[in-house]
């Protein structure tokens, strides 16, 4: 697998060119198999029953647990933002996790997917201060002199450049390992040796990396939002 993010095709609309990229390939098809357990699981739940059974039961415990969560992380009056960060969370792991197909390369592995991610969080960051403190969360911002609002501001704007480059640092230097792995190992040894390493850098550290993403995002907004008088 390359390191390099390949163009696969370039249109022409208007006059401009539009590059399709890997990374744009794969989150398409990610967004695709989405949709389609989405329309799933509502065909399955259709007929919803007041004492859940066997998949209804499977999919409640996965919403409650990530409620319980998003509220332990940020607190119960952020609880709302569940929908948002469960979207997130599944998009993150699924896509850290599909470097173990081979020849998939995770659409979190370029940063312009992860910044993506981390940008929103950011937005709901400032968000929930103006909503929950308004005037105080601005005036956190000039604290303890005004003329230090340029280091404030520059301290929130790091917020979403760290929680993006975190992530994509992490994948993409997995993904670097396991290349050169099956690149430098000798041939009897390239089917035994990164079966074990596929499950750290795909299994253990996708999983772990999401975990933080969405932990890291949801401690800034809950921080943002509360009072502290």
């Amino acid at each position: 697998m390359d390191f390099d993010v390949k163009n696969l095709w370039v249109l022409e609309i208007f006059g401009v060119e539009v590059w399709i990229t890997e990374t744009m390939r794969n989150t398409w098809i990610l967004m695709l198999l989405f949709i389609v357990f989405a329309v799933f699981v509502r065909v399955k739940l259709k007929n919803f029953k007041d004492v859940p059974s066997g998949f209804q039961n499977v999919i409640e415990t996965m919403i409650e647990s990530f409620d319980g969560f998003v509220k332990n992380s940020a607190g119960e009056k952020l609880i709302y933002m569940g929908n948002w960060f469960f979207m997130v969370f599944a998009f993150i792991l699924i896509s850290n996790v599909g470097g173990i197909v081979y020849g998939f390369r995770p659409p979190t592995a370029d940063w312009t997917i992860t910044f993506a991610f981390a940008l929103p969080s950011f937005v709901l960051i400032q968000y929930a201060g103006v909503k929950y403190r308004g005037r105080k969360y601005v005036k956190s911002l000039f604290e303890p002199h005004w003329v230090f609002f340029p280091l404030n501001a520059i301290g929130e704007l790091a917020r979403p450049i760290s929680l993006s480059f975190r992530l994509f640092g992490n994948i993409l230097s997995g993904m670097i390992l396991m290349t050169m792995m099956y690149a430098l190992a000798p041939v009897v040894l390239r089917f035994i040796v990164p079966a074990f390493l596929h499950a750290y850098f795909d299994l253990v550290s996708g999983i772990l990396q999401t975990y933080i993403f969405c932990v890291l995002s949801l401690s800034f907004i809950g921080v943002a939002a509360e009072d502290s008088q």
